[in-house]
């Protein structure tokens, strides 16, 4: 009796000593205190509460979390793209982007949203590419005929595609926490990527084609898409280097970051675009931006530590099981519940802590490591253009100073097409495995 009874009190802390932390932390975030000390807090309070694993744990797994080669490549991936936008290479991407589509119907807003995955492959960053492309293009496309807020709704979600096209941040922090490879994530995101980049110029060309905004009569002009290319060979080197490089194995991710990092400086140099007065800049603004990334990394790691040790994991799985077997079912709830999280808070965080939560469940329908890993930051990238909080649309608003509201209005058919990719992505395997095998 007396031993049931001690039992159902240790229950009782221990859950108490998960919802209150949880609690607190909601509280935090709406409080807009800085998401790396929500979760550190809530990871302290945990561990206090329940002593499930000694609060010392806290201040080891803060090194030990950050302790990686493979992190290295994040703020090389930041650099390489803040080098490209101060030399002006990025510009030169999207000319070569405009030569090769603008021959389309809706062609600058097609050119646009490829422009998007070519940065994509250098930045690994959706809000450095919505900020980089955004101030070239948002106001070319209302000098086209866009109506401004559409502008910036077509940029947000062009620039989803800078997680989900590798070389992505967001596959190297899920390949750290979940123990996969960078590269075989590399290579399973390839075709998913490229599905969400054509399925956002699919929206645009509807859109356009019902609204009337663009109507472009201009050829396909062999010449002048040549002599684009030539020019902007040098900008398309560098995410030669970096795909090239990781797909041959010649380079880690994070060798190639370093290495197109080098490449981006010694041709800006050569371009007299970059000066050496530029360089204590250019560092100064990717590290604010890595400044951001790596607390989060940091405190994220031991709360996913305890999670694990007071099996919140295992209970998950066992309440969404016992909801619906499905896989179908418990498919479009994952989707759900990512797309809020995406929404609502970085990815950084939302990898470390739903992850480990959400793979068990993911392998208990039959997921494969690699497909749940694009399965889930494809549907986290469809919260940066989810009204009213994702994150793309802060960063257009605040380059344009167009209203959240207004572009708001504008991005439910992109966030249609690209819900409708992640869930094939989900229901169809092969889509992400089929590279690796």
């Amino acid at each position: 009796m007396l031993q049931q009874y001690l039992m159902q009190q240790e229950e009782i802390i221990l859950g108490w000593g998960f919802f209150l932390p949880l609690i607190a932390m909601v509280v935090l975030i709406l409080l807009a205190v800085r998401i790396w000390v929500v979760i550190g807090v809530g990871s302290f309070a945990m561990l206090l509460i329940t002593g499930v694993l000694p609060p010392t744990l806290l201040g080891e797994a803060l090194f030990d979390g950050i302790d990686s080669f493979a992190l290295i490549a994040v703020p090389l991936f930041i650099l390489t793209g803040d080098i490209l936008v101060r030399t002006g290479l990025s510009g030169k991407l999207l000319d070569v982007a405009e030569a090769t589509m603008g021959s389309t119907r809706s062609g600058l807003g097609t050119s646009t949203v490829l422009g998007c995955g070519f940065f994509a492959c250098i930045s690994g960053s959706d809000a450095a590419d919505a900020a980089a492309i955004g101030r070239i293009t948002i106001d070319r496309l209302a000098a086209k005929g866009y109506p401004k807020p559409y502008a910036c709704a077509l940029v947000a979600a062009g620039a989803c595609t800078g997680i989900l096209i590798p070389p992505s941040i967001s596959y190297i922090i899920i390949g750290l926490v979940l123990g996969i490879s960078a590269s075989t994530l590399f290579l399973a995101a390839a075709i998913p990527g490229v599905l969400i980049l054509l399925s956002v110029m699919f929206s645009n060309a509807v859109v356009n084609r019902i609204k009337g905004y663009e109507n472009s009569t201009t050829g396909f002009n062999f010449q002048y898409w040549r002599k684009t290319v030539y020019a902007g060979r040098f900008a398309l080197l560098i995410p030669f280097i970096i795909l090239g490089g990781i797909y041959s194995g010649i380079f880690t991710p994070t060798e190639s970051a370093a290495v197109a990092a080098l490449t981006a400086i010694i041709i800006g140099f050569f371009q007299r675009t970059l000066k050496l007065s530029d360089i204590p800049k250019i560092l100064e603004t990717s590290a604010k931006v890595s400044g951001v990334i790596v607390p989060i990394i940091a405190m994220s790691l031991p709360l996913a530590q305890t999670l694990a040790s007071l099996q919140v994991p295992q209970a998950f799985v066992g309440f969404m099981t016992s909801l619906t077997s499905n896989p179908y079912l418990i498919i479009i709830i994952m989707v759900a519940i990512l797309m809020i999280a995406g929404c609502v808070m970085e990815t950084t965080p939302n990898i470390v802590i739903l992850a480990p939560l959400l793979l068990p469940l993911a392998l208990e329908i039959g997921m494969n490591e690699v497909h749940f890993c694009i399965f889930m930051i494809t549907s986290l990238g469809i919260g940066f253009i989810t009204p009213p909080m994702g994150l793309n649309l802060f960063v257009v608003s605040g380059v344009t100073g167009t209203p959240i509201v207004s572009i708001s209005r504008y991005v439910f058919p992109f966030v249609f097409c690209m819900l409708a990719i992640a869930l094939l992505i989900g229901y169809v395997p092969w889509i992400s495995l089929w590279l690796i095998n």
